[in-house]
């Protein structure tokens, strides 16, 4: 498929105006003119055209942390502590989980993702081969892994299930989905369990996406059994010797950022998931001045409780300027590239997607510029992160195919998934 998108504002890769407008081509998969830059092939025609008027086209969003399924658990269990909050009522709903019902808790997370601009995503939970399943269906792209807990009856399960999955899904649908592994946290995950990971880890080439340091009960139970730090924990064991994932990252000491910085960890930020688990503050803008590469995430729809990135982008940059009291810190363009660049690199997939550039993939999405909230348009990026809705994206197009337009998926009926999810959530939950 050949499509021309016309006369769009377009969000550069570069240089010192981060907006221009003109025209974008996608052959087959990948961006061949963005703009000025890019060159078509002699006689090239479109097979369809898109009108750009009055839309901005942006790299799609990157989701870098998620429990996608997690949707069926969405207003559940709120207002409570994490450990309360995951010992008395999550963990025994998810001890209800089938197959089937995290295949379709997905598939509306997926819808939910994509009707906000998501277009790539990392998801940890169980069940992967389901989950695995909807990416295939809907057209999108993910990083997927089955969480790991070596504490619990499921530990070797969950390496086989691990391998299995590798074995079945890495590089599957098209290339749209990679496989990782999925140690839960250093707190379920001790010493000689993580060895194994590792060692399929170094067998697969597979990367390692992990929760760490999100709390201080976890900083103070590592503290106590080993007599360190959770980032030194996992150092100390040769974790960061693999590409790492880290989720959170709230509690670190300038010894732990130094640490993930010259070991180049990447950290996935959540921060309405902190903030409403009053988990903390996780310290980005010392994170970024080290050079760590920093993501955004949502985390679960039972923590957030939604999984719409451009709240999380409003969220990460006015949290970060009064907890710094620095209206500077974290400025709106650098916002916007940890929700597509930097997340991108983040799940090693920086070569591919989160910009818009000749040669990558064609992931973006159109928003319609044409609503009050975002009028005046003194400056597109600024609108994006302070003024923007998910629901002004209007079309997303995933490895150079239509997954979303005008509003409508084209990949999944919405209506069918919303009933399935509603009545499996009365189920796990007990509210019949």
């Amino acid at each position: 498929m050949k499509t021309l998108i016309k006369n769009c504002f377009i969000l550069l890769d570069s240089g010192e105006q981060p907006v221009a407008q003109g025209d974008i081509a996608i052959d087959g998969d990948r961006l061949i003119r963005v703009g000025a830059d890019g060159q078509l092939p002699d006689g090239w025609q479109p097979d369809q055209v898109i009108d750009g008027g009055d839309r901005f086209c942006l790299p799609g969003l990157v989701n870098c942390h998620a429990h996608s399924a997690m949707t069926l658990l969405r207003s559940f269990a709120d207002d409570l502590p994490l450990m309360e909050w995951l010992s008395t009522k999550i963990w025994p709903a998810e001890d209800r989980l089938t197959g089937d019902d995290v295949y379709w808790g997905t598939m509306l997370a997926i819808i939910e993702m994509v009707k906000s601009g998501t277009t790539t995503f990392s998801d940890m939970y169980f069940f992967m081969d389901e989950v695995a399943r909807a990416v295939e269906q809907t057209g999108v792209r993910a990083v997927l892994a089955r969480g790991l807990i070596g504490t619990g009856p499921s530990a070797e399960q969950g390496l086989e299930e691990s391998r299995g999955l590798i074995d079945r899904w890495q590089g599957g649908a098209g290339g749209r989905i990679s496989v990782w592994l999925g140690p839960h946290a250093p707190y379920t995950c001790p010493p000689a369990y993580l060895e194994r990971v590792l060692q399929m880890a170094a067998e697969f080439g597979a990367g390692i996406h992990t929760h760490l340091a999100e709390t201080s009960d976890e900083t103070g139970q590592i503290g106590e059994q080993y007599g360190k730090s959770p980032v030194a924990y996992l150092d100390d064991l040769g974790v960061f010797r693999f590409p790492v994932l880290a989720a959170h990252c709230v509690h670190l000491t300038d010894q732990d950022i130094s640490t993930l910085a010259a070991r180049g960890v990447a950290v996935a930020h959540c921060p309405e998931s902190n903030m409403k688990l009053a988990s903390g503050i996780a310290p980005v803008v010392a994170m970024r001045r080290a050079g760590i590469t920093v993501g955004l995430g949502t985390d679960g729809a039972s923590s957030n409780n939604n999984l719409d990135l451009f709240e999380e982008m409003r969220t990460a940059a006015l949290l970060h300027k009064v907890a710094n009291q620095d209206p500077l810190v974290l400025p709106a363009l650098e916002v916007l590239t940890m929700a597509t660049g930097d997340g991108a690199r983040a799940l090693g997939l920086g070569h591919q997607v989160g910009v818009l550039k000749p040669g990558y993939k064609a992931d973006l999405i159109l928003v319609d510029l044409g609503q009050a909230h975002l009028c005046p348009r003194h400056n597109l990026v600024a609108n994006m992160v302070y003024a923007a809705r998910g629901s002004d994206v209007e079309t997303v197009i995933i490895d150079g195919q239509l997954i979303m337009k005008d509003r409508r998926m084209l990949t999944v009926d919405e209506e069918t998934v919303r009933q399935e999810v509603s009545s499996r959530a009365r189920r796990l939950t007990g509210m019949q």
